[in-house]
């Protein structure tokens, strides 16, 4: 048989189907201990080689794909990415999807040709149908998820996001305050989502209603905080305090904060999320939920690694703890 065996060739000499085979390759789950065994030995035995390569030879890259390089939030996770990297021997590509939903079908074939060996996705969601496309994919591909969904079976690093949010929520309820606002993120992002949970979980345990009024969707930019911001202090009972869903979110509650005269914390407590650069830059500085987005991009890379040397992940969903960082944007509310 010739060097260049498909997978499909394999899968029919292993009495299995072609996603088994992907799997296997991938290190993935869903394939009993022994089949793997007999699929592994078949590659071996028939020297496969991934599409796009001429030697089983590593090439030394990993593909690091990012939503954008704003060096807030693209920072530490380039900066984690690179150390691993480094760490392991390997070097990193960079991309940056400019704020686009990654993928199409042309895209991903675009990766299977590339000399790389294996790829990390940090992006804020996927087109509909890229799942199944990067199932297909015969190169290691791991998630770093900090914003996005997970594909299926694809092995994934994100953040514990419904306890930051009831972390950052239960943090100002001991503060004494009743009337505290969210700004979250997109509605689709599901970290959005986990952080809204997190902040009703909170109040609820605390026996504090939630208000409709109190709760806003953004885009983590600063544009989103000043908008939700300007709202929730329009309303006849405003909150004493905002829970930002990022620090930059957090930026522009405390541009809308000033533009109305109130003083933070004095008048209003400010929580964000993430932890980033801006974080200390903000006047107070911001009280906000840490996010370990190096520590993140580092185990990412780890477990690239893995599987580019064949080795199966003990754990592909795994979730870093967040923590709270208190400095000088939260205190308790005004008697009134």
């Amino acid at each position: 048989m010739s060097t260049r065996v498909s997978m499909a060739e394999i899968a029919e000499l292993a009495g299995v189907s072609v996603p088994t085979v992907s799997k296997v390759l991938n290190g993935r789950e869903g394939v009993a201990s022994d089949t793997r065994d007999h699929v592994r030995q078949l590659l071996e035995e028939h020297h496969y080689m991934r599409r796009g390569t001429s030697s089983k030879r590593p090439t030394g890259l990993i593909d690091f794909v990012i939503r954008d390089l704003d060096p807030n939030w693209a920072m530490p996770l380039v900066q984690g990415a690179e150390d691993e990297a480094a760490r392991a021997g390997v070097s990193l590509v960079v991309t940056s999807t400019h704020g686009r939903r990654i993928g199409n079908r042309h895209w991903v074939q675009h990766l299977a040709t590339r000399r790389t060996d294996a790829v990390v996705l940090t992006v804020t969601e996927f087109q509909e149908g890229i799942a199944e496309e990067l199932s297909k994919l015969n190169t290691p591909v791991v998630l770093v998820d900090p914003l996005g969904g997970t594909a299926p079976d694809v092995p994934a690093v994100a953040a514990t996001n419904y306890e930051g949010g009831f972390a950052a929520t239960q943090h100002l309820l001991q503060l004494g305050h009743q009337r505290i606002g969210i700004i979250t993120g997109p509605t689709q992002v599901s970290c959005s989502r986990e952080r809204l949970q997190g902040y009703r979980a909170a109040l609820s345990k605390a026996g504090v209603p939630t208000d409709p009024r109190l709760e806003h969707w953004g885009d983590f930019l600063p544009e989103s905080g000043e908008s939700a911001t300007r709202r929730m202090l329009s309303i006849p009972q405003p909150p004493t305090a905002i829970f930002a869903g990022s620090d930059q979110c957090a930026a522009g509650v405390y541009k809308e904060a000033k533009r109305h005269g109130l003083v933070i914390p004095d008048d209003l407590s400010v929580v964000g999320f993430d932890d980033v650069m801006i974080a200390k830059w903000l006047q107070p500085e911001l009280t906000t939920i840490r996010q370990p987005l190096e520590e993140m991009a580092r185990e990412a890379i780890r477990m690239a690694m893995q599987l580019v040397h064949g080795n199966r992940i003990a754990h592909p969903r795994q979730r870093l703890a967040t923590q709270l960082v208190m400095r000088e944007s939260t205190g308790r509310p005004k008697l009134t």
